[in-house]
């Protein structure tokens, strides 16, 4: 793929398809497009009760585009990534542009978990995400979930299905499916960051009441 600019990786997003680079090293992108697609049903994120003890006790509080750049490097910060130096340059562009966001998980001053992913209508694509300490990454997708569901979305991309994912409610679901949720979810719109941001045990109080 050569000459691969924001435009055109929003366009890719637009039909259904995102970009990978085979390890972080390789210059070359390839676009992806799954005959089985994950995604996260915005109503029936499973919080199990190890993660609402978690959850509770909890002092990590999280925020919303603090540190877009710490979340990608974080992403792409071991051992087997897809994250090449060109995707995250782009996804920078796209963050600068208003169209790519993270949400970060932090203990103190310290960044332990995060996620980010690219927005379009009310379709959010979930990219990568991160932890350093334990429940980190699930405290941030749940805090994600909540997000989404209040400011609109109606579509949460995670591109495949992982055992991590699937616990947490992630489902497959056809190509079709997909095209035909996604085709929905474009023509409309969402902000990303319009819900007031508070804290993660307000976070579990609303995804338990939902659940």
């Amino acid at each position: 793929m050569s000459e691969l600019t924001p435009e055109i990786l929003l366009h890719g997003y637009s039909i259904g398809i995102f970009p990978m680079a085979e390890h972080r090293d390789d210059p070359e992108i390839f676009w992806v497009d799954p005959r089985r697609r994950g995604i996260m049903p915005l109503i029936g994120f499973h919080i199990s009760r190890s993660l609402t003890r978690a959850m509770r006790r909890t002092s990590f509080h999280h925020t919303i585009n603090r540190d877009f750049g710490g979340v990608v490097a974080a992403c792409a910060d071991r051992e087997d990534t897809w994250i090449n130096e060109e995707i995250a340059a782009l996804y920078g562009a796209l963050h600068r542009a208003g169209l790519a966001h993270s949400l970060e998980v932090w203990d103190g001053e310290a960044l332990v978990g995060g996620v980010y992913g690219v927005t379009l209508g009310r379709a959010f694509f979930g990219e990568s995400m991160f932890s350093r300490r334990d429940n980190a990454s699930k405290m941030a997708l749940a805090a994600l979930v909540d997000r989404l569901r209040r400011a609109g979305f109606i579509l949460f991309d995670t591109q495949f299905l992982t055992d991590h994912l699937a616990s947490l409610g992630a489902e497959e679901i056809s190509r079709a499916d997909y095209h035909a949720q996604l085709d929905v979810a474009k023509r409309g719109s969402a902000a990303f960051s319009a819900p007031a941001l508070d804290s993660l045990q307000d976070v579990l109080q609303r995804m338990t009441q939902m659940s």
